[in-house]
C-alpha cells in the first residue's frame, strides 16, 4: 500500500461536491460520441492506461539565467522531490513513474528504490548531466564534455554516464537520457568534424555499457548554451547517431528544442517511420527552449504531435512505445500544480487525437480535399474530453478536480512549514 501525503479521505470529500456533474457530463458526452459511433467507455479506458513521467528536477522553482526566486517549501533533496512527486500521481493518477537527474538527485540506490516503493512510484529514464560542473569533479565541462579535445574530460563524461546507468539498474530503470550542451560560441572556435567524431566515440562506450533491455535516448537542441553552433542540434543530426549507435539508440523529442513554427509533428512521423522514435520531453514554447507547462500556448500542435502518435498505435507499427515524460521549468507557479495540470493536458491531447475519425481522414487525404482532411482534425480537436479525463481519475482513485483538492489539503503549507526557505540566488534551473 502506497503512502498517501495527502488523505484519502479529503480526495473522496472533494470527489463527492463533483460527481453528480461529473456522471452528468460524462454521459451527455458519451451520447454526443456514439453519434459518431465513438465508444466513450473505450476511449476512457485507453485514457485511463496512458502515463507520463514527471521530472524530480520538475517539483523545484526554476529560474532564468538573470534570477531565481525560490518558491516556499521547496523540496531539500530528492527524498523531498518524490514526496512531491507522489502527491501529484495521488491526484492525477497519470504519473507514477519519476525521472532521475544525476548527480542531482544522487543518493544511496537502495534508498532510493525503497522510497520510491513506499510511495507507489517507479522510475523513468536516468538522465546524466554533463552540461554543467558537480563539486570536486576533476574536469570541466566549460568547453565541452562528450566531445571535449580533451581525452580526460571526455572519459570523465563517459564514466558519469555510466554511474547513471548503475544507478538505474538498482531501481528499475531502462532507459538513459543523455542531452550536452556542447558546442561553440564563434565561428572558428571547433571543428565541426572532429568535434562531431569525438562524441560518436564517447557515445559509443556508453552504448556498449547499456543492459539488453535498455535503450540510450539521444535529445536534439539547437541552441544555447552553445549559441553559435551545438553538437546534436536537429533531428536529423539525432538520427544519425542513432543510427550509428545500434538498434538500442533512439531519438528523444523535446518539444521546445525547436526553432519557432517548426513542424514538431512532421519530424515525428520521420522518426516513426523509420523505427527511431524514443520518446518525449513535454513542454510548450513561445520563442525558444522555455519549458512552459504542456499545452499553454499551442495545444493545438500537441494534439498534432499526439494525432500522429495515435496514427502509429492504431497501424500496428511494430515494437511502437514511446517514451513519455514533462520536462518543464516552474518560475512564477506552484510547481506541483504546474505538472498536475501538464499531465491532464498531454492526456487530453491523447484523449481528442482518439477521437480523429481515421478513415474518413484517410479518404479526404487520397481525394486531395485539403479543407475537409483539417476540419476531420478540427472536430476532434474542439471536443470538450475533460469528462473522460476526470472519469479516468476517479475510477482510479484520483480527483475529479486535482487542483482543487490539491489546494483544499493545505500540502504546500504543510511543506513550507516542515522544509526551510530557500534563498533566492543567481541565474539557473536548479
Amino acid at each position: 500500500m502506497a503512502e498517501f501525503r495527502i488523505a484519502p479521505d479529503l480526495v473522496a470529500t472533494e470527489n463527492e461536491k463533483r460527481t453528480a456533474a461529473l456522471k452528468a457530463d460524462y454521459e451527455a458526452l458519451g451520447t454526443t460520441l456514439a453519434r459518431r459511433g465513438v465508444d466513450i467507455e473505450t476511449v476512457t479506458r485507453k485514457v485511463a492506461e496512458f502515463f507520463v513521467a514527471v521530472p524530480s528536477w520538475g517539483v523545484g522553482t526554476g529560474g532564468t539565467r538573470f534570477a531565481r526566486f525560490p518558491g516556499t517549501g521547496e523540496p531539500r533533496g530528492i527524498f523531498d522531490k518524490l514526496d512531491d512527486c507522489a502527491v501529484i500521481n495521488q491526484l492525477t493518477q497519470a504519473t507514477p513513474n519519476v525521472s532521475l537527474h544525476i548527480p542531482w538527485d544522487k543518493a544511496d540506490a537502495r534508498e532510493l528504490k525503497a522510497k520510491g516503493d513506499a510511495l507507489g512510484l517507479g522510475f523513468d529514464a536516468m538522465n546524466s548531466n554533463t552540461f554543467s560542473d558537480a563539486p570536486g569533479q576533476a574536469h570541466s565541462y566549460k568547453y565541452g564534455s562528450l566531445s571535449h579535445t580533451d581525452a580526460a574530460t571526455r572519459a570523465q563524461a563517459v564514466e558519469h554516464n555510466l554511474e547513471c546507468i548503475e544507478i538505474g539498474k538498482t531501481i528499475g530503470s531502462q532507459a538513459l537520457t543523455v542531452w550536452i550542451g556542447d558546442g561553440s560560441n564563434f565561428p572558428g572556435q571547433s571543428n565541426f568534424t572532429k568535434a562531431f567524431e569525438r562524441y560518436l566515440a564517447s557515445m559509443a562506450d556508453i552504448y556498449k555499457a547499456l543492459p539488453d533491455d535498455w535503450k540510450l535516448f539521444s535529445e536534439h537542441k539547437m541552441y544555447e548554451p552553445a549559441f553559435y553552433s551545438t553538437i546534436v542540434q536537429d533531428w536529423g543530426t539525432n538520427y544519425l547517431i542513432a543510427q550509428t549507435l545500434g538498434p538500442k539508440a533512439y531519438c528523444l523529442v523535446d518539444l521546445g528544442h525547436h526553432a519557432p513554427n517548426t513542424n514538431i509533428e512532421m519530424i515525428v512521423a520521420r522518426l516513426i517511420q523509420f523505427g527511431k522514435l524514443g520518446g518525449f520531453h513535454f513542454n510548450d514554447s513561445k520563442y525558444g527552449d522555455d519549458d512552459l507547462d504542456a499545452g499553454v500556448i499551442d495545444p493545438y500542435r500537441l494534439f498534432l504531435v499526439f494525432n500522429e502518435l495515435v496514427d502509429a498505435e492504431q497501424r500496428g507499427v511494430n515494437d511502437f512505445n514511446p517514451a513519455h515524460m514533462i520536462d518543464q521549468s516552474h518560475n512564477v507557479t506552484d510547481p506541483i500544480e504546474s505538472l498536475i495540470n501538464s499531465a491532464n493536458e498531454i492526456r487530453r491531447a491523447y484523449a481528442q487525437a482518439l477521437l480523429v475519425d481515421r478513415k474518413a481522414l484517410e479518404g479526404y487525404q487520397h481525394d486531395n480535399d485539403a479543407l475537409m482532411a483539417s476540419e476531420t482534425l478540427k472536430r476532434a480537436y474542439r471536443a470538450d474530453v475533460e469528462p473522460i479525463l476526470a472519469e479516468a481519475r476517479r475510477r482510479a482513485g484520483g480527483a475529479i478536480d486535482p487542483i482543487a483538492a490539491y489546494r483544499a489539503s493545505g500540502y504546500r503549507k504543510k511543506v513550507s512549514d516542515e522544509r526551510p526557505a530557500s534563498v533566492a540566488g543567481g541565474g539557473g534551473i536548479i
